[in-house]
């Protein structure tokens, strides 16, 4: 009887085993969840599950993100692999591993290192402190995207700013995860890449002053320059995007037409335009300055597109900095840095994939758009503001430093949010309804094409900066440029370089991936005070509570056994 129970009791643990160990071996075939939490983070956008599903061969994602980091860097690497488990869970093409390049002997992490910075991959250098020592560790938040012969390095860890909290910092990286790592696996699958085109012949901005934009861009595109006098028309099926950056010189009726005929057709445009020539550089060699308009000639096309840009300067009070020289020391003037009220940092709000997330964007004698009514449908979209202490000046203004000799008024602050930065979206009238020459019917009849007074529905950003999108240039005979966004006087860097590749993929497809920048990871932090407080209860309550449990079960445990064999 007694050797009965023992065969039975070790059948019944054998069964318990093999029914673990088959769970085991389902749940690390097929990985599912259920997502609870209230933003959904642990669930992955519409396009970005159609994206997966229709992948056909396999995509490796080499993640350089291995070893052992403090617990910020310890969630990003979390993160990511729960995210790339969930792209898995989606479609078996997707594979991945994580490696640390920093293991191994001296000589072969030097290589590594070397290798990876030919590929424009660079370490972020990390600062330890454990123990009352400190310590400095290069570690590299990227993953590395391959697709038969192709790969794209994706930067997992956004830059970090010295207005943010470095887990804001974390929080907003791992928002961003699926979107980052989507995206560059639907650029490495495109075959054909889109086209975007720089206008020039009107004083635009130079190739070296858009080098940084184009070449991050250049991952995923093709850019070229294009002189509207050397086309007849323009296509969108071979212009994905048109860009119109900081024009100085004006621009002829024949232009703007072949323009306006391209956004008829549905075709995009990215409008950066100053509308007052306003520059420090001029400021510097005589103390003050009297900017005039910009006399670009698309003031009548933007206003029938929805937007004018006012003859005005926008002062924040949120601003970047510029350095100005308060005394001599020896033969070196002795600079200080002050405030600049006309070069405002704007903080995108709003929920826009635009600017979902971003830092702030620093921009330079910029002025306040207006929206305009128009005769059909165009939704208008603020994503550039000003803060809630902004104040305006019309022209004609007498620019002068002037105003850095004394404390700012807040009282004169008052303007509140003033628009910089607007989208435009739907089917936009035609500039030139009921006023087509006979010479523009002429060459449209040459082209066998007729004249379109309504635009297919499309899409266009005006910002009222066009410094915007234009990088330092520190030497131009040796083609020499810091990235786009850095500011070296205060050596910070500010979100231009996302605010305009973020811009230029939403004109570009609005309903691919860019769709996951929605996301939001609320960052919920502990209560400091409150944890504090309670400390104590909550530590008893921890080494209490599984002792008496483990009592109870106990008890139970041995009143049942006594009660089974006393019968």
């Amino acid at each position: 009887m007694a050797r009965s129970r023992r065969s039975q009791a070790l059948i019944q643990f054998g069964l318990f085993c093999g029914i673990l160990l088959f769970v085991n071996i389902l749940a690390n075939t097929f990985h599912t969840h259920i997502d609870l939490t209230e933003e959904k983070r642990f669930t992955l956008t519409r396009p970005t599950r159609e994206l997966l599903k229709g992948l056909k061969d396999r995509v490796y994602i080499q993640v350089l993100l291995e070893g052992e980091f403090p617990a910020g860097f310890k969630r990003l690497q979390t993160a990511t692999r729960e995210m790339l488990d969930d792209f898995r869970s989606v479609s078996g093409y997707v594979d991945y591993q994580f490696e640390d390049p920093g293991q191994g002997t001296l000589e072969e992490v030097n290589e590594r290192r070397k290798a990876l910075a030919e590929q424009g991959i660079i370490p972020v250098n990390l600062r330890v402190a454990e123990q009352g020592q400190r310590s400095q560790q290069l570690i590299y938040p990227v993953a590395v995207i391959h697709y038969a012969s192709r790969r794209i390095p994706v930067k997992l860890l956004e830059n970090e700013s010295p207005t943010l909290n470095p887990e804001v910092v974390i929080n907003n990286s791992v928002t961003l995860l699926e979107y980052k790592l989507a995206n560059a696996i639907k650029k490495i699958l495109t075959a054909q890449r889109p086209s975007i085109l720089f206008t020039k012949g009107h004083g635009e901005l130079e190739d070296i002053q858009t080098a940084d934009l184009e070449r991050s861009l250049n991952q995923f595109y093709n850019t070229d320059r294009l002189s509207l006098d050397s086309v007849v028309q323009l296509k969108p099926a071979e212009c994905a995007l048109l860009v119109v950056a900081k024009p100085r010189t004006a621009f002829s009726e024949r232009d703007k037409f072949k323009i306006d005929q391209y956004v008829m057709q549905g075709g995009r445009v990215l409008w950066l335009i100053d509308r007052l020539n306003a520059d420090l550089d001029s400021m510097r060699h005589t103390g003050r300055f009297v900017p005039g308009d910009y006399p670009i000639n698309l003031e009548d096309m933007l206003f029938k597109y929805g937007a004018r840009i006012q003859p005005d300067l926008v002062l924040d009070l949120e601003c970047s900095k510029i350095p100005l020289a308060t005394g001599q020391m020896g033969n070196a003037p002795q600079m200080e840095l002050f405030p600049w009220y006309y070069h405002p940092t704007v903080l995108p709000s709003g929920n826009h994939p635009v600017v979902k997330n971003l830092d702030r964007v620093e921009l330079r004698f910029c002025s306040s758009i207006d929206t305009i009514r128009t005769k059909t449908a165009v939704k208008k979209t603020r994503l550039l503001t000003s803060s809630r202490y902004s104040r305006l000046q019309f022209s004609p203004i007498d620019l002068n430093f002037e105003i850095l000799k004394y404390d700012p008024d807040p009282a004169k602050f008052d303007k509140g949010m003033q628009t910089v930065g607007v989208l435009l979206e739907g089917v936009f009238p035609s500039n030139y309804e009921n006023r087509v020459s006979q010479e523009m019917l002429a060459g449209l009849q040459q082209l066998g094409m007729t004249f379109k007074a309504e635009s297919e529905p499309t899409r266009m950003l005006v910002i009222s900066d066009g410094d915007v999108a234009a990088n330092f240039v520190r030497d131009a005979a040796k083609k020499e440029w810091l990235p786009l966004g850095l500011n070296r006087f205060e050596n910070a860097t500010y979100a231009n370089k996302e605010l305009m590749l973020n811009a230029i993929e939403y004109l570009i497809d609005p309903a691919g991936v860019i769709e996951a920048r929605t996301k939001e990871v609320k960052l919920r932090l502990l209560d400091t005070v409150k944890a504090r407080q309670e400390a104590t209860l909550w530590r008893t309550v921890n080494i209490a509570a599984p002792l008496v449990f483990l009592g109870i079960f106990g008890w139970f445990f041995n009143w049942r056994r006594k009660k089974r064999y006393a019968q």
